[in-house]
């Protein structure tokens, strides 16, 4: 099988000759036909508790790679202790123009610049109600955001509210994503007025039963940004913030594909998504769990995250290069180093390079 890092290596040059996008969607028909898994790959050790949900084990799959919700049943097959669907948006919407999924080989890295195509949140309820009905052994969070004509002011506000009043009550949590620098203006909402308004509409929208919600935002912030968004995070109560999404600042990168347009993912964001995670855990001082996202591929990269003050990590764009199993290989990685370093378990090892 291909979870094996083998004979992925030897079966990669064979996919990466398909067009990027081409082979994604193959992947996730591929999964979307596997039986539902019936258990998950946990331990005491591994097992950790973050906004009230439990979570197998604290490597997830980040946002983007499931949009339409088709494969979230499979997700615990790899290895992942929770998966995050979507980005979903209340209206199909097709995104931007092909080409607009670029694979960076020589970086380990990726560019996209997809826009939140996806076919919409009622297409996607109808199998996570499936998904709900039939049991899933790992969380499932439900990514919401705007359709591209809605993505500012009043008419975000709206979309964001739709899409809590459609998913709440077929999440796990629900997360708010405003930073996706694919959508023209949708990182304006993570201004402090902005995001002040959006919190509480979502947040009245979802009511004292809801799920808990996380607010997924950029590396590309400035440290008052930062500032406001934990105290705004505070003060509406969110679960977590996920830390963070893709970048439009350019490292020095090897690939001729290096000035295609769209958010970079993938190794050359590992160390500005860690410092940021860093700055989020100084600027809350411990006190709201934090998701780490962003070039992570080993388990030293998510045991560096969990040491900087993460509480869970989620990975996609690693798993191109790394192949399907590398979720379970950085799962079980974890565990061999919370017991080298005397951890009992996650929670114990969150911030531990902080104190």
């Amino acid at each position: 099988m291909l979870f094996s890092p083998s004979l992925y290596r030897l079966a990669r040059p064979l996919i990466f000759r398909a067009d990027a996008e081409r082979a994604h969607h193959a992947t996730i028909g591929l999964l979307a036909r596997m039986p539902d898994a019936r258990s998950a790959l946990t331990g005491a050790q591994l097992a950790t508790r973050v906004a009230g949900v439990n979570f197998p084990n604290p490597v997830g799959l980040a946002a983007g790679f499931d949009k339409d919700a088709r494969a979230a049943h499979a997700m615990a097959r790899l290895g992942f202790g929770f998966a995050e669907v979507g980005t979903l948006t209340p209206q199909p919407q097709p995104g931007n123009p092909r080409p607009r999924l670029f694979r960076l080989a020589e970086d380990r890295a990726v560019i996209n610049r997809l826009g939140f195509n996806n076919n919409g949140q009622a297409a996607a309820a109808i199998r996570l109600r499936s998904l709900r009905a039939a049991g899933c052994v790992i969380p499932v969070g439900i990514n919401i955001g705007a359709n591209k004509a809605n993505a500012s002011g009043d008419a975000a506000i709206a979309d964001y509210v739709a899409g809590v009043e459609a998913m709440a009550g077929l999440a796990d949590y629900l997360t708010v994503n405003i930073s996706s620098p694919n959508t023209p203006g949708l990182r304006a909402l993570q201004d402090k007025g902005a995001l002040d308004a959006l919190l509480g509409a979502v947040m009245a929208a979802r009511g004292d039963a809801g799920p808990p919600v996380f607010l997924k935002v950029a590396p590309d912030l400035e440290p008052a940004d930062i500032d406001d968004i934990v105290g705004l995070a505070h003060g509406h109560r969110l679960g977590a913030l996920i830390v963070s999404n893709t970048t439009i600042s350019r490292p020095p990168l090897d690939s001729q594909l290096a000035s295609e347009a769209g958010g970079l993912s993938g190794a050359p964001l590992r160390d500005l998504a860690l410092q940021r995670l860093r700055d989020f855990r100084s600027a809350g001082s411990g006190d709201i769990a934090l998701i780490g996202v962003g070039g992570i591929a080993s388990a030293a990269d998510a045991y560096a995250r969990i040491g900087a003050g993460a509480n869970l990590v989620q990975l996609y764009s690693a798993m191109v290069y790394e192949g399907p199993g590398l979720a379970a290989r950085i799962a079980r990685g974890l565990a061999a180093l919370l017991d080298r370093d005397g951890f009992g378990s996650i929670a114990d090892a969150v911030g531990s390079d902080t104190r």
